[in-house]
């Protein structure tokens, strides 16, 4: 994994974060983050914040990549704690973010978060990661440790490839592993979650609500 989006962050990262075109403007690729804050986080925020202010909130983001969609999580959070496995794209994130003090962005191992420690946060967010994983032991172990650093009753939404008719080969960092509704259900029960709801299953983005037990 940190090897294959090493050489995409080099090649043209804007191009593997969002596919539907080569290139792409600061404006175009920064809209495109605020555009996803606003579909999955402003649209959402009963589950997600659960009474408590959004600026007094400590959250995490899974797979920053660029930075694309941590720019406007900053926006809207008290802290934003984002990690990603290349060092290429957290190098590109970071330059992103330079100018929110909020924001700290970490290389992760790929296997846990032990880089973040022990905080202790209120929602944990992951769009377009877990479809490029090619092991559901890795996801589940992200899922694991998610649990690990969420408060009680606290909400990981995320999403996963639902495409089980998908023949990806077993290493393959770009299609990934994809889950059955049955599978992700099973996964939240063993790692401690409550699985409350499910979209898409069957398609490419499978969007989980897993609350922290």
């Amino acid at each position: 994994m940190q090897r294959d989006w090493d050489e995409r962050a080099r090649e043209n990262p804007r191009f593997y974060i969002v596919n539907s075109q080569q290139t792409w403007t600061d404006g175009e690729f920064y809209r495109g983050g605020r555009q996803t804050v606003a579909n999955e986080i402003l649209t959402d925020m009963i589950n997600i914040c659960q009474g408590r202010d959004p600026k007094q909130m400590k959250i995490l983001e899974i797979g920053c990549g660029a930075g694309r969609v941590t720019r406007a999580l900053a926006d809207l959070f008290g802290e934003v704690h984002a990690v990603d496995v290349s060092g290429e794209m957290v190098r590109l994130a970071r330059a992103a973010c330079g100018d929110r003090s909020n924001v700290f962005i970490y290389q992760n191992n790929g296997a846990d978060l032990s880089v973040i420690g022990e905080l202790v946060l209120d929602f944990a967010f992951s769009s377009c990661c877990f479809q490029h994983i090619p092991s559901r032991d890795v996801i589940e172990r992200y899922v694991r440790e998610v649990a690990r650093l969420l408060r009680p009753g606290a909400l990981f939404k995320f999403e996963v490839q639902g495409y089980v008719a998908l023949d990806a080969p077993a290493d393959d960092t770009w299609l990934g592993v994809s889950f059955s509704d049955a599978e992700a259900v099973a996964m939240a029960q063993r790692c401690g979650f409550e699985p409350r709801y499910r979209v898409g299953a069957g398609g490419e983005q499978f969007w989980l609500w897993f609350f922290r037990k």
